[in-house]
């Protein structure tokens, strides 16, 4: 018998829950479909919000063949091998075959370097499927000839319509006496994934196999997850929840339990390349500025994973995690370019002072670009006071120093430079 999430994937839009900013009336995959002229394209969420379903639902609607590779067990041959499927049945159908890729993200640079030509010239419609940062995991070429679609995680509403799917049209619950008392427990253990709701639901059914109600709370959730606890989570609570635990555990300036994290991600196989990238952003986001160092170490700690593999990849991972959890913590950067990504998308694009345009042509000049502009290092400490930011954001603030050091000693310079105080 098929698990519960295979046999209620759905096989129209109209039954696809969540997404809605992508699928909904008048988006751009939606629209895509309707017109029956899809592109390549890259679909990127966490596990569980219908990546997979959504391709073949693609493919289903607009009747195309429809090939699919999973990165894990695929290689170049099986690459190239499907591409000259596809340029066969290209002469029978006015669409591109279809192929869907899942967990592109491993795909090696050769891998992917061999799609290239195929989704240039038409021969396919790329779509590919991953957990990862596109940015990090995805070659250039190739992800500029493909658009990338975030997926998010099911709000609370999409995965109540998914269980009471459930309950109301599977082959097998709906013949089954369910009553649903509360819904917090299977709520919180979901995480936004909906095989993982699906999968619980049905472990809580067969731990109540024979009774004539079958009864649905937060205690007899917990306890069946309790005596079961793989059951509703084959992949992901390695991949996210101790992901999230050991971050948390840096952010916190805790080594013992970072370092335990990071024995349990290693010791259950996970991408030790994954590991060292989540340090560099850790080192950027939550020590930034308070130790500018933290970087530095964790982009070499990734260089030496990558170059030494493992099993002494774990030194540098052991030596990174443990220096950043000891360091000082600001966010102080990261806050200042969220600041002011939440003030350009108020303002658009001001205009850029005259004095500090670029003036390549003569009409330029005598337009005024670049007239006026002081160069610093013509003045005594390289630094001279003038306007920067456009005249509609002047006196703006988006960086704000920490109570640290290293952020003090920085505050301090930029009171001295400006003459007045930089609020903290």
């Amino acid at each position: 018998m098929q698990p519960l999430a295979e046999r209620l994937r759905p096989h129209t839009l109209d039954d696809y829950i969540g997404q809605q900013h992508l699928v909904g009336e008048g988006a751009v995959i939606r629209r895509m479909i309707e017109q029956k002229r899809i592109s390549s394209f890259i679909l990127w969420g966490p596990p569980g919000v219908g990546k997979t379903t959504l391709a073949n639902i693609i493919a289903r609607t607009l009747e195309v063949p429809f090939y699919t590779l999973s990165a894990v067990t695929s290689g170049v041959k099986d690459v190239r091998d499907t591409i000259e499927k596809a340029k066969s049945n290209r002469f029978f159908n006015s669409s591109s075959p279809i192929l869907f890729i899942d967990e592109i993200h491993r795909f090696s640079k050769s891998q992917q370097d061999s799609l290239l030509g195929a989704v240039e010239q038409g021969t396919i419609t790329l779509i590919g499927a991953t957990t990862e940062n596109p940015s990090f995991e995805i070659i250039r070429p190739l992800l500029s000839r493909c658009q990338v679609y975030t997926l998010k995680s099911l709000e609370k509403n999409d995965l109540l319509q998914l269980l009471q799917s459930a309950i109301e049209k599977d082959v097998i619950l709906k013949e089954k006496n369910i009553k649903i008392e509360e819904t917090d427990a299977i709520l919180r253990y979901s995480g936004g994934d909906a095989r993982k709701l699906l999968n619980i639901i049905e472990l809580v059914v067969e731990s109540q196999d024979g009774k004539e109600e079958v009864v649905v709370n937060d205690e007899i959730v917990t306890e069946a997850l309790q005596q079961n606890p793989l059951a509703y989570d084959k992949d992901g609570e390695m991949h996210y929840d101790i992901i999230s635990a050991f971050i948390k555990s840096i952010r916190g300036s805790n080594p013992d339990a970072a370092v335990y994290y990071l024995a349990r991600m290693i010791e259950g196989g996970e991408d030790p390349l994954f590991i060292a990238r989540r340090l560099v952003i850790s080192a950027s986001e939550d020590i930034g500025l308070a130790n500018p160092n933290a970087l530095l170490l964790a982009n070499a700690a990734f260089d030496a994973v990558n170059k030494i593999g493992m099993p002494e990849g774990r030194i540098p991972l052991a030596e990174a995690t443990v220096y950043l959890a000891t360091s000082a913590k600001s966010n102080s950067a990261y806050m200042a370019i969220n600041n002011a990504l939440q003030y350009v998308g108020e303002t658009g694009n001001l205009p850029i002072p005259l004095h500090l345009r670029n003036a390549p042509t003569k009409l330029m000049e005598q337009l005024g670009y670049s007239k006026g502009y002081k160069y610093a290092h013509d003045y005594e400490g390289n630094f001279v006071e003038q306007q920067f930011l456009p005249d509609e954001a002047e006196g703006q603030q988006f960086w704000k120093a920490q109570n640290n050091p290293q952020e003090l000693k920085m505050k301090e310079l930029q009171d001295k430079r400006w003459g007045k105080k930089v609020e903290n």
